[in-house]
């Protein structure tokens, strides 16, 4: 491959890559007042102009500092895949390409559409099953997927050296798009529908106002807006930076390739697929009768922006590109001329180097912002033209109808907080960019920019005797091991170093006392005299009395579980709310937005970070935990759901009995600072019982046992309570009328499609973990939420969705795992009694399963 041109402007279709001038009237056009000002005119800006003009607001206005696709859209290589790795993404590909496919017809604009498919390419054995795993996950989903066979592929691509290829996971409307074009088809979609696309207009000054309004400052003028919405691209941070927020966003250097024509590609009859060469860590596609290749360089090669990060985007950069840096990739174009031979004889005609913007995980931000009101975002965008349609759709919807359409809580912006520092974002950037390619396992985890400052006052204790999981900045004990045993990070498709150890903890906890680090669970503390009046509305469980705790639900106007946390009121009007650590802002966000708009007299205060938690389970819980207090911890005076203020060895500490093992147990909540001391005396008092440490793994499984549902999991945005089987939490009789009851109240009467049911299945050495496809008479019927090996029945155990019909205990189904169908069989949940229960049955004179 010889090079004629190292640097210029991309060659990506026959549209010029400028816009043509818009009508006068849109230029001199000035509006005073917008429903919704969006801030950024790339393919996620324009896109959402679109929708939101579409769907019928008035007023949408769009600002764009220099020209539309100015910044990564204009010189992006433009794929469309239906792929996705992880669940709720899949949706946003799905509906981006579906709007692709019918925008020239609506708009009139040709959009340069190629959907000639898509192969990534198998060639090791782990590859193979990762492609398995990804199979049972898509099964349920509208997406079209399959794994093909070497033969096929060949036919598909022949100019493909076949030697290492074992399977290929092909899917059919896959292919790419002209950035540009697309984005002026949007725009003139917007501008038909009544949305104004104002530039060069860049916004100088954001000031948010009391009643909730912005005022917006360009040179061209000031506009009021209700909202603002940041789809900046690169410019993301400096907007954010205007009111006082940092976003953790930074520029990469994305390379690509085009050659010019290639003998053999111009033969061809039909457009090649798209390649993905996932251990070559290359796309390739056919570029008019060349090739177009892109890599994406390992950690240590890639190159970072930093200097944006410290001293903001170059002013006047938005269509330039960087120098191209060929030595930089020539491995990878080594390793595509290998696997594509006809490169070896073309010219390199352009060399494309240009800024994309990653977040720290390669997840886009979407949504509105916690702390800031009405200001949303849409930044962060990776692969940002097989995003733009769909988060465009998805973003409208969410601000017209006030609840996401569909639960998407990997995009949520509230997923970072304080501790995302910029030396962190770096890190997990560059990890991000090197990690594309790479297999993608269950419980994965990704070491760089670790630890954060989020530790448990445990960290130091526990950090060598376990393997960690990251959630939301914090360091968490997954499993322990013991001398001699396998400590190293193993992730699998199949049963791995930790089934061992974590069957040992579940011995533990049941058998004897377990101590579990929760100091990552999100925690509230609500007070003021409306209180009690903003709970009751925002939960469709009744209030707790005082010195009692519940399990609540927020949900949605529609009806579907927005949140899951437990609700304990400490003094009177005063509470102490828990949530899980994933979901920390994303629900402080919904209960001040609530406070905010029903003008309740409250303070809300986010106490995550004062307080360390540590769980204590298991039967000898009460006479370890006895020995260090005063308090009388006997089942008659300290019942279940009680929450009560008392000292161990000294230590202050909020004690609720409660424990998500459904054994015996209790949280205490604590000082932070406390945390280590306490852990001390509890290990210390517990050796004549045995005490050891568990994690979470064992206590998914001690769940998963008693039927415990799972916020993210078994609810979550894309299910309401009764099909989740969470009726016992819904109180529609209660005065209030808490938000969603009217809809649950229709979802009942109308009857319910589909129930969560438990699952029991012989496997061999793999078990369900969640969103596997669920098989009936040969067709998919519903899917799995979560699931683990019982070591009680030395079975697997799941929890899924399936129709009602077939929602029976006895009903036989199959799971599909790893291109394997199990038959499994729906049990009487739950396989094992909670302990409450458990006692109870005995004072009843009824013998214990």
């Amino acid at each position: 491959m010889s090079t004629n041109s190292r640097l210029g402007k991309p060659r990506l279709g026959a549209v010029q890559r400028r816009e043509e001038k818009p009508p006068l009237s849109t230029e001199t056009k000035w509006k005073d007042r917008a429903e919704t000002v969006i801030i950024g005119g790339g393919c996620i800006g324009v896109s959402l102009a679109y929708h939101l003009a579409k769907a019928g607001m008035k007023d949408v206005v769009l600002l764009e500092k220099s020209e539309l696709t100015a910044g990564s859209t204009w010189h992006a290589a433009g794929l469309t895949t239906y792929f996705h790795p992880g669940i709720n993404l899949k949706k946003i590909h799905y509906d981006s390409i579906k709007l692709y496919e019918k925008l020239e017809e609506e708009t009139g604009q040709v959009v340069g559409f190629h959907q000639p498919g898509s192969i990534r390419l198998a060639t090791t054995p782990v590859r193979v099953d990762e492609f398995k795993y990804q199979m049972t996950r898509t099964g349920w989903h509208a997406t079209e997927q399959y794994i093909i066979e070497p033969e096929k592929i060949q036919e598909m691509f022949p100019l493909l050296n076949m030697n290492k290829i074992l399977a290929g996971l092909y899917n059919p409307g896959d292919g790419h798009i002209d950035p540009y074009s697309l984005t002026m088809a949007l725009a003139a979609g917007a501008r038909k529908y009544g949305a104004l696309l104002k530039y060069p207009a860049p916004v100088t000054s954001l000031k948010f106002r009391s009643d909730g309004t912005w005022d917006i400052e360009t040179p061209q003028g000031s506009m009021r807006a209700n909202r603002i919405v940041n789809a900046a691209g690169f410019w993301a941070r400096e907007v954010g930076k205007m009111i006082g927020l940092e976003h953790p966003l930074i520029p990469v250097q994305h390379q690509y390739v085009v050659t010019s024509t290639i003998p053999e590609v111009k033969a061809l009859k039909r457009e090649l697929p798209v390649i993905r060469d996932l251990e070559g860590s290359f796309y390739l596609r056919q570029e008019r009768d060349g090739i177009l290749f892109g890599p994406y360089e390992s950690q240590e090669k890639m190159k970072l922006l930093d200097s944006w990060v410290t001293n903001g985007v170059p002013p006047g950069f938005g269509q330039e590109l960087f120098e191209s840096d060929l030595d930089r990739i020539m491995e990878y174009v080594e390793t595509a001329m290998e696997m594509v031979p006809v490169l070896k004889k073309a010219d390199i005609i352009n060399i494309v180097n240009g800024p994309i913007t990653y977040s720290p995980d390669i997840l886009p931000m979407v949504g509105p912002h916690q702390g800031v009101r009405n200001y949303w975002v849409a930044v962060g965008f990776g692969y940002g033209i097989i995003h733009a349609g769909g988060v465009g759709k998805y973003l409208s919807d969410w601000i017209l109808h006030g609840e996401p359409p569909f639960d998407l809580i990997e995009l949520d912006p509230n997923r970072y907080g304080k501790w995302t520092t910029t030396q962190y974002t770096e890190a997990k950037a560059r990890e991000s960019y090197g990690f594309n390619n790479v297999v993608v396992y269950p419980k994965e985890e990704r070491f760089a920019g670790r630890p954060t400052q989020r530790v448990s006052g445990l960290y130091k204790i526990l950090a060598s005797k376990c393997s960690m999981g990251f959630h939301s900045g914090w360091e968490q004990p997954h499993w322990f091991y013991k001398p001699g045993q396998d400590t190293q990070y193993r992730p699998s498709f199949r049963r791995t170093n930790w089934f061992e150890p974590v069957g040992s903890e579940y011995k533990q906890v049941m058998q004897r006392v377990g101590v579990i680090d929760l100091s990552p669970f999100g925690k509230f503390n609500i007070k003021g005299q409306d209180s009690i009046r903003l709970l009751d509305r925002l939960f469709a469980n009744v209030i707790p009395k005082v010195g009692f705790t519940n399990i609540s639900h927020m949900l949605t106007p529609k009806g579907q579980v927005y949140a899951e946390l437990t609700v304990s009121h400490q003094f009177p009007g005063e509470f102490l709310l828990i949530t899980g650590s994933g979901s920390e802002l994303h629900d402080l966000r919904w209960i001040e937005e609530e406070a905010v708009k029903g003008g309740y007299d409250v303070e809300i205060k986010n106490i995550t970070d004062e307080l360390g938690v540590l769980g204590v389970a298991g039967p000898h819980a009460r006479k370890v935990l006895q020995k260090l207090t005063s308090e009388d911890l006997s089942d008659v005076v300290f019942k279940f759901l009680q929450t009560k203020s008392l000292k161990i060895s000294n230590i202050p500490v909020t004690a609720i009995r409660i424990s998500y093992t459904g054994e015996l147990g209790w949280e205490l909540y604590h000082r932070r600072e406390d945390s280590a001391a306490l852990y001390d005396v509890i290990m210390n008092a517990g050796q004549e019982e045995g005490i050891d440490n568990f994690g979470t793994y064992a206590m998914n499984v001690l769940r998963l046992e008693k039927a415990f549902r799972a916020w993210g999991s078994e609810m979550n945005c894309d299910t309401n309570p009764l099909e989740a089987g969470l009726e016992y939490f819904v109180k529609l009789n209660k005065p209030a009328d808490f938000i969603g009851k009217q809809a649950l109240k229709q979802i009942k009467a109308k009857g319910l499609k589909r129930r969560l049911v438990c699952l029991t299945l012989a496997t061999d050495d793999v078990d369900p973990e969640g969103n596997e496809s669920i098989w009936y008479n040969g067709k998919v019927v519903g899917n799995t939420t979560s699931g683990s090996y019982s070591y009680s029945i030395q079975k697997s155990l799941a929890f899924a969705y399936v129709p009602v019909e077939l929602s029976d205990v006895g009903q036989q189904v199959e799971v599909e795992l790893l291109g394997k169908n199990y038959p499994a069989v729906i049990i009487q949940e739950p396989l094992v009694l909670t302990e409450p229960a458990r006692n109870r049955l005995q004072k009843k004179g009824g013998k214990v399963p």
